[in-house]
């Protein structure tokens, strides 16, 4: 299957590169794939790591003519490296638009987008993964909604309403944040809104507020698909560069009201809280980059047998022209489950990645 839709991919991308051009449109196209050691696996060891994660990657973004303000941006991914999960997400395999968005330009500052698009909430990591550590369900978040943008004075800002976090009646794989938001037979995210102000108090130094909250939806086993739960997070943070070094800090507090149903037949806690603080700092040294990425996460939960859990990923990053090399390397003693619950548990892997885009 994977081959003949490789195949079907490539015919699409010649096809649509040779149709003509209203206002203004580029097509491209993507290819990424990694090496991983796993210290800690025998199996792993003893084949000397393993290459994985390929995909490809198709990108179409563009505008109309000038006189129309629409803009339009989408994401294609194909490939175990896709981020996507077959039994949770809307196409039942390893292929998933990330994104796909309509937007219409009011003005200078104002953009209303409708679609699958970036739910504005803190920061994104340098490289999902393995950057995105404990931020686990709220670092790359794609949902599909409405959401309006804008500026005013120094102040950026959003507001957005997210139907559901992807495609389909009962999908709950968003691709970056995969497996932190229920399962197909679990409950799903729906009916959220999302605030973001960003402040820009001196050049190159931004702060930020960003809340979100909405509600749960039952699909455990109940035909209706109640939605009797609810989840509510907010995030303070800051981004800034002093030169060719940049930093990043975040500080997010959590809390989910698990649905009923779901609750009653798995036994889990109804209601899940934590806290986590995120860091990233880095210094750019011309075609190089040298990052570090750290999270920490504390349950707020009762009953919770974990205790602070920490996860840290120092790497570095090259571009070679057509694309970049990754060198990362993941360590943690804990972990965000499909429920937003923290857990104990120790890995730690070595990644090289390479991607090049056309």
């Amino acid at each position: 299957m994977a081959t003949n839709l490789y195949s079907r991919l490539l015919v699409a991308t010649a096809l649509v590169a040779t149709l003509p051009a209203y206002g203004e449109t580029s097509l491209s196209a993507g290819v990424w794939g990694t090496y991983q050691y796993l210290p800690d696996d025998e199996a792993n060891k003893n084949s000397g790591g393993e290459f994985t994660g390929e995909a490809l990657i198709l990108y179409l973004d563009g505008a109309g003519e000038a006189e129309d303000n629409w803009l339009y941006s989408a994401e294609f991914r194909a490939g175990p490296g896709s981020f996507t999960d077959p039994e949770n997400n809307s196409t039942g395999d390893e292929y998933t638009l990330h994104k796909a968005w309509v937007g219409w330009q009011v003005g200078d500052t104002g953009l209303l987008t409708v679609g699958k698009s970036q739910v504005p909430f803190g920061w994104k990591t340098v490289n999902f993964w393995p950057g995105d550590l404990l931020l686990a369900g709220y670092g790359d978040q794609m949902d599909v909604g409405l959401k309006w943008s804008g500026t005013a004075s120094a102040i950026n800002y959003d507001l957005a309403y997210y139907h559901a976090d992807d495609w389909g009646s009962t999908s709950t794989d968003t691709v970056d944040d995969n497996g932190h938001w229920g399962s197909a037979s679990t409950y799903r995210k729906v009916q959220t809104l999302v605030g973001n102000l960003q402040w820009a108090p001196l050049a190159n130094h931004r702060l930020g507020l960003s809340v979100q909250s909405g509600k749960l939806q039952d699909l455990s086993g109940d035909p209706d698909r109640p939605t009797s739960g609810e989840h509510q997070a907010a995030v303070a943070y800051y981004e800034g560069e002093v030169g060719d070094f940049y930093s990043k800090a975040s500080y997010i507090a959590q809390s989910r009201d698990l649905p009923t149903g779901y609750v009653a037949s798995s036994g889990v806690a109804a209601e899940v809280k934590n806290q986590r603080l995120a860091v990233e700092v880095g210094y750019n040294l011309g075609p190089w980059a040298f990052y570090l990425d750290a999270t920490a996460a504390e349950p707020d939960t009762r009953d919770s047998g974990a205790g602070t859990v920490t996860a840290f990923a120092p790497g570095a990053r090259y571009n070679y022209g057509p694309g970049w090399i990754y060198i990362e390397y993941l360590t943690q003693d804990g972990y965000v489950d499909r429920n937003g619950q923290v857990g104990e548990g120790d890995f730690e892997a070595l990644y090289v990645s390479l991607d090049f885009y056309l």
